[in-house]
């Protein structure tokens, strides 16, 4: 069970209100979509307090910068992400605690959990659908499986399932070895 207290010592520069804002979805969807030991969640807590710099950002901040020009057409980036229509880049940049990006991903979301993301992409940053987004995307992509083996190569792994590559690894990392720690698991 997610509680105040556990949320404190994984994010402890976050603020008090902003914590309970989030705990009740925390709860409520880690356990819905099986993050819910210790291992899981080291894993999960780390991955998206990089994606969400401790819960500060709903949304990717668009420069454009030369990676996010890369999510208009006519790119293979953008193919891949099902941006198909100019302005899709920025339309379906990556929102929610892990970041879903592109159009083929908020349509995926939005059929799984019964939500027009593609309609009102600004849904995915209400910390409702941010956490339940994150949890679902999580548990779909076989991450809790990967997260059981518990090794740092298979926190690389799933650091490139969720990023595509290694970006800001060093950080996912010494999160999740800090976490490691408050969830007990050296």
């Amino acid at each position: 069970m997610i509680t105040i207290g556990i949320l404190r010592a994984v994010f402890p520069r976050v603020e008090a209100h902003k914590l309970q804002l989030f705990a009740i979805w925390f709860g409520r969807y880690c356990e819905e979509y099986q993050i819910n030991d210790n291992k899981r969640q080291a894993a999960f807590f780390a991955q998206i307090g990089h994606e969400s710099g401790d819960l500060r950002w709903m949304a990717e901040i668009w420069g454009p910068t030369a990676q996010q020009m890369r999510y208009e057409r006519p790119t293979t980036l953008a193919a891949s992400l099902g941006n198909t229509e100019a302005g899709d880049g920025s339309r379906f940049r990556g929102r929610g605690l892990i970041q879903i990006t592109g159009r083929a991903n908020y349509t995926e979301a939005s059929i799984a959990l019964s939500v027009d993301f593609v309609g009102q992409p600004a849904l995915l940053q209400r910390p409702q659908y941010a956490v339940q987004s994150a949890c679902w995307w999580w548990k779909n992509r076989g991450l809790n499986e990967i997260a059981d083996i518990d090794t740092e190569d298979s926190f690389k792994a799933m650091t490139k399932k969720i990023n595509g590559g290694l970006n800001g690894y060093p950080d996912r990392l010494a999160r999740w070895m800090r976490l490691r720690e408050v969830f007990k698991l050296d």
